[in-house]
């Protein structure tokens, strides 16, 4: 939107109407969880079922299982300490030890073509393996405890970053490995300097999936074995027709996977805004 004025067009400022652009998001995107909730609440009350409880039920139970301890533990019950902070640790666990092993895994065979064409196929192979599949090896080889988990989400997570590290790798504008090249840059630095930066929105693209599948995989191993963990929670709440609190527990873990993401994505927007500039500059 444009004013015309006696000392002729003025347009307004451009970050007024970048904000005006994330407000407009921001109603949009909550505006239709509302509204997902509103229709939830309504099926639920006609449809009467046991099984698809009001949402509201659902956050008041949330509430009752996590959010009702005193106030000098910040209103969290035990239950979070018993259940949700072990889970989250062996998820976070393998995940961040699967993303190290990942990109360095990843830039070894995206840098050398020998490498790949002997471990490439063997990652296209091993990655194809429904880790579901895999857990009574697991078992056996390392038991029931927090270790065969933490490993069983590792191996599941690794894959994704493995194989955009790669495409990242390769990627790599053959310029810029030339001016590093021509200014006697040691490894090292074209490592750090060079080759990370550059194929890092891929390796956070991977990153991004991966903690996605971390979750899910985190799950999974705690429907078996011990009984403790966010699964156990779920799983035994669905054997003895606990509905509210196995919808807790769904809940709980999509609030978690919102909240991992939006801290992965923000961390994703500072470390690689040199890239956005760069692409904005060049359009």
């Amino acid at each position: 939107m444009t004013v015309t004025t006696w000392f002729g067009v003025v347009r307004p400022p451009r970050r007024s109407a970048e904000a005006r652009g994330r407000l407009g998001r921001f109603a949009v995107r909550w505006g239709a969880l509302l509204a997902l909730g509103i229709v939830w609440e309504v099926a639920a009350r006609v449809a009467g079922s046991l099984y698809f409880p009001p949402i509201s039920e659902i956050i008041q139970r949330f509430a009752e299982l996590w959010l009702s301890g005193p106030p000098s533990s910040l209103f969290l019950t035990e239950g979070v300490a018993a259940d949700i902070v072990p889970s989250l640790g062996r998820m976070l666990g393998g995940w961040t030890g699967a993303v190290v092993l990942g990109v360095l895994l990843g830039v070894a065979i995206g840098r050398s073509r020998v490498l790949g064409d002997y471990i490439e196929p063997i990652v296209h192979f091993v990655r194809a393996i429904p880790p579901p599949a895999l857990l009574p090896i697991f078992f056996i080889l390392l038991g029931f405890g927090s270790e065969m988990r933490v490993a069983l989400i590792a191996f599941a997570v690794i894959w994704p970053v493995v194989l955009n590290t790669i495409d990242g790798v390769r990627s790599v504008d053959s310029l810029h490995l030339d001016t590093g090249r021509i200014f006697e840059f040691d490894r090292r630095r074209v490592f750090f300097g060079i080759v990370l930066p550059s194929a890092s929105p891929k390796i956070f693209a991977g990153m991004r999936v991966s903690l996605s599948v971390a979750l899910i995989v985190m799950v999974i191993s705690e429907m078996v074995g011990q009984q403790e963990g966010i699964g156990s929670i779920i799983l035994g709440a669905q054997r003895t027709y606990r509905m509210l609190d196995m919808w807790s527990g769904i809940l709980l873990l999509g609030i978690l996977g919102y909240v991992l993401n939006a801290i992965l994505a923000a961390v994703e927007a500072r470390v690689t805004r040199w890239h956005r500039g760069a692409r904005e500059g060049v359009s």
